[in-house]
């Protein structure tokens, strides 16, 4: 596992994980002080400081698993701050992931020119490198399991109805999601996803 390919290529990563996951947090704290609750802001987490959001298990799982997922220490949220809190969690939620689609389409165009120029092969590696975790993250925290984004954005999407329901499943989930995690499942679930905005942000197929 420790070949020296693998220790380049997470020496290289290593600053495209922790600007992904320092991004994908600031996020979810700067949507929530924007809809009322200054709880993260008050914490420290309204920042683009690595430190304040490395969640060291999910660090490590990035490299573990060949950086397809992924996750960080959750930014707080006092929903009782929240203005229209329905409407305010679903785009906390949201925020986080977006923003790494976001950073992952701005990587994604640098890539491209990769193609067209005779850049050195670490600056090749760590454009490549940051779109595959940024994809990974935002398609990772988009599953509906609890406590990831998409069980949030799931809870908001439907009917308050289904709060019951949704609140039976999500004492269960925690354990789906581990299983998946120590099955390996989640290449399996991601990688199409994954693969279809890699190629639609770089031009270049996973698979060549």
């Amino acid at each position: 596992m420790f070949s020296e390919d693998f220790l380049k290529n997470a020496i290289i990563a290593a600053p495209a994980i922790l600007f992904a996951l320092t991004v994908h947090e600031f996020f979810h704290a700067w949507t929530a002080m924007k809809f009322g609750d200054n709880t993260a802001k008050d914490m420290g987490r309204l920042t683009l400081n690595p430190l304040a959001h490395l969640d060291l298990m999910g660090t490590i799982m990035m490299f573990v698993s060949g950086f397809r997922f992924g996750w960080a220490k959750p930014v707080p949220v006092n929903p009782f701050n929240l203005r229209n809190p329905r409407v305010a969690d679903f785009w906390i939620s949201a925020a986080g992931p977006l923003s790494n689609f976001g950073l992952a389409f701005i990587f994604g165009t640098a890539f491209r020119f990769t193609a067209i120029q005779n850049v050195p092969e670490g600056l090749y590696l760590f454009l490549y490198f940051s779109v595959m975790i940024n994809l990974s993250l935002a398609c990772f925290n988009l599953i509906p399991l609890f406590p990831l984004d998409g069980s949030h954005i799931l809870r908001n999407i439907l009917p308050e109805s289904y709060g019951p329901a949704l609140d039976k499943f999500e004492t269960v989930s925690p354990f789906i999601l581990i299983i998946l995690i120590i099955a390996g499942g989640f290449w399996f679930i991601l990688g199409p996803m994954i693969t279809f905005f890699f190629y639609l942000f770089t031009g270049v197929s996973l698979g060549r």
